[in-house]
Parts: C-alpha cells; structure tokens; sequence
C-alpha cells in the first residue's frame, strides 16, 4: 500500500516479533527500523532478522518510540490503539518530512483524510503534508 521502493526506509512503530521490517527488506529492499519497547519482542525480532541474513538492512531499537526521532523515515507502519495513534500526530507532524508515508492498521486518526483505504486489510494510509512555506516535495 506504500509503495515502497528501495530508496525508502520503514520505521515499524511497535514492530513486535519483526515481521514487517523482514518484508520490507526482503520483498521492497526498503531499509527498515523497527523499535519496540518489549525487550523479549526485541531478542526474537533480531534472531529472526539474523536468520534471515537482513542484518545490514533492517535493525531493530529497544525503546518507546515517543522518545526516538523518527525523521530519517520514508515510510511509517503502525498498529496501536485510537489513543496512541491521537497521542503520535503532532510528533508525526513534526519530525516525519511532507510526504513520507504512515500506514496505519485499524486504527484512524482523528482529523485526518486517509490518503487511500484498504478495507479488506483495515489499512489506511496518509501522507505527510506539506508545511506552509515549504516547497512541494520532490
């Protein structure tokens, strides 16, 4: 749904036992960045990323994403709760550059549009818009 290439890097907010950012390595050659704040989902998602020989593509951060920057992100994947996903906005507003892509599961965001919807998957992606001042993205 995001179109990911490449060129972009993933951050899996809450990114439990890896599986996104193995596909988005694996499947998309996207780098990818997943933090999580449970440190058992932390050890399994790096065996499996070891495993898998993604080492170089994809590492995963031991934290509470509200305390890490998340503007080296191209693309942003989550499935947390309403309140998270309110609580998270103008964190994503702030650090995440016009036009990076979030991928949200289930949950929506108030006040947003989605920029399209997957309703069989529940998936509703955004883009990032732009800033008033700034030019448009490339």
């Amino acid at each position: 749904m995001s179109e990911a290439g490449p060129d972009d890097v993933v951050y899996d907010l809450g990114s439990g036992d890896g599986r996104i950012l193995i596909e988005a390595a694996r499947t998309y050659h996207a780098r990818a960045v997943g933090i999580e704040a449970d440190p058992l989902r932390v050890l399994m998602s790096r065996l499996f990323i070891s495993m898998g020989h993604l080492k170089g593509k994809t590492r995963v951060v031991w934290a509470n994403f509200f305390h890490v920057n998340l503007g080296d992100a191209t693309i942003v994947t989550l499935f947390l709760s309403h309140g998270a996903n309110q609580r998270l906005k103008t964190k994503l507003l702030t650090e995440l550059r016009p036009g990076t892509r979030v991928v949200s599961h289930v949950w929506t965001f108030d006040g947003w549009t989605p920029a399209s919807r997957d309703p069989a998957e529940d998936l509703s992606l955004y883009v990032i818009p732009q800033r008033t001042g700034q030019p448009a993205p490339a």
